[in-house]
């Protein structure tokens, strides 16, 4: 609560320069705003849970209704949007045996591990809200959350090649026609990302998809060089109905594969609000433990119905940052339109027509950008690699992730990302017992 003892705060019109997270714009400029919020969130809170196997319509339906439950959680005082993380890809591909871009045959049981998953990130969010939260940075500094990223980014490289060649147990050389595209792909989303001009540069992913997409649909469907695009489901779906939800089954192998991604999503998390709150010249640490909650509810309630795990986006701060409006009742808006796209079966029919080169491309794409982002951790938190404590710790996570080094443990293996992040976590800390 504030100091007038709402939990909300009460919206001032503002209708020009920088307007703050109690503030609102006009109310066609807010209803504008909602929907490019929608626009920003599109391309990789689809892409998520079509590369995991998800129905991509239910991840859009609880995206939005993540937002509303953040919303709640911070009583609007912290501007965000929730969309499918990708910190979840790795461990579930994994932990359910599915091939990225195919539909997921254990579905349920990749379910169980994000509800896990959000159960214990909600829980974090407790001990912040009690404990503060420099605890999280002692036990994660950046250079641990930094290796962590990157091992992420490169357990999934192997899984990004192989959709991008076309490659199957059928096929184990793929296709060179998929090469191409996916090539098409990824050079689209970087000279989007580098010369488009105003927003479309904030739309590398959406826009550099669609040129994919076309330039497939052209040699495919045109002059029959691969397999077509079949448009059958998209005419034979409703405008308007129901998702397609599935109930989590509860698998103790899956879970401890999925779990640790906590360890990601807080320090993202962390992250974002830090970002915000420079954005906004608002000290916003005090609520970073009902942002927790609030993003491990979201998980939770999405993982009941069939829904990818959720976090912060960073997207959307992009659009932020380029408008300078910060007021949480856009985030009303944008959470209203997403739930309308999930309620169109037609939608999700044509989400899943993309072939699966042009999500090979994203991905190369997408991941590339993971394990990139560990090097802008250790920049900015000036990580010093002669220390032969960071340097031992973050070369050894790397090749845990990169060599998806597996372990039994007590019944269940742990994959190269529970490797990574568990052991650079022990390891670190290891090397720092009674040193001064």
């Amino acid at each position: 609560m504030d100091e007038t003892g709402r939990y909300f705060p009460r919206w001032t019109l503002k209708r020009e320069g920088r307007i703050l997270p109690d503030e609102r714009p006009p109310a066609f400029q807010t209803l504008v705003l909602g929907l490019q919020h929608v626009v920003a969130m599109f391309g990789s809170t689809v892409l998520a849970p079509i590369i995991m196997g998800f129905d991509p319509n239910v991840s859009i339906l609880f995206s939005g209704l993540s937002t509303l439950i953040f919303f709640i959680a911070v009583g609007g005082r912290v501007p965000s949007y929730l969309g499918s993380s990708f910190a979840f890809i790795g461990p579930i591909l994994v932990a359910t045996g599915a091939a990225a871009g195919s539909p997921n045959p254990n579905l349920a049981v990749a379910l169980g591990g994000i509800i896990a998953a959000g159960v214990l990130y909600a829980l974090v969010g407790l001990v912040v809200s009690f404990a503060g939260h420099r605890w999280i940075e002692k036990l994660m500094p950046p250079v641990l959350t930094g290796a962590i990223v990157a091992a992420i980014g490169l357990v999934l490289a192997p899984i990004a090649i192989a959709s991008a060649s076309g490659t199957s147990a059928a096929n184990p050389n793929g296709f060179q026609l998929s090469r191409w595209i996916a090539i098409l792909a990824f050079i689209s989303v970087g000279a989007i990302a580098v010369y488009a001009p105003g927003m479309a540069r904030r739309l590398p992913i959406l826009i550099g998809g669609a040129i994919a997409y076309l330039a497939y649909y052209i040699l495919a469907n045109g002059f029959g060089l691969g397999t077509p695009v079949d448009f059958s489901g998209v005419s034979a779906a409703p405008w308007f109905g129901w998702p397609h939800f599935t109930a989590p089954v509860f698998s103790l192998p899956a879970i401890t594969l999925i779990a640790p991604v906590v360890v990601i999503l807080v320090a993202e998390n962390l992250g974002h609000i830090k970002a915000i709150g420079a954005m906004t010249g608002r000290n916003l640490d005090r609520y970073l433990g009902r942002a927790f909650i609030g993003d491990g509810l979201a998980t939770i309630v999405s993982g009941c119905f069939g829904g990818a795990g959720m976090t912060t986006y960073a997207e959307n701060m992009g659009v932020m940052a380029v408008t300078r409006i910060f007021s949480t009742l856009v985030f009303l808006v944008a959470a209203a339109f997403a739930i309308l796209l999930g309620f169109s079966p037609k939608f999700g029919a044509l989400i899943q027509t993309i072939p699966a080169p042009v999500i090979g491309g994203l991905s190369i794409v997408v991941f590339g950008l993971i394990a990139a982002t560990a090097g802008r951790i250790w920049v900015e938190n000036k990580v010093d690699f002669s220390d032969p404590r960071n340097l031992i710790t973050v070369g050894i996570a790397l090749v845990l992730g990169a060599g998806n080094f597996k372990l039994a443990v007590a019944g269940f293996t742990l994959d190269g990302i529970g490797t990574a992040t568990i052991g650079a976590i022990l390891f670190y800390h290891l090397l720092g017992f009674r040193r001064r």
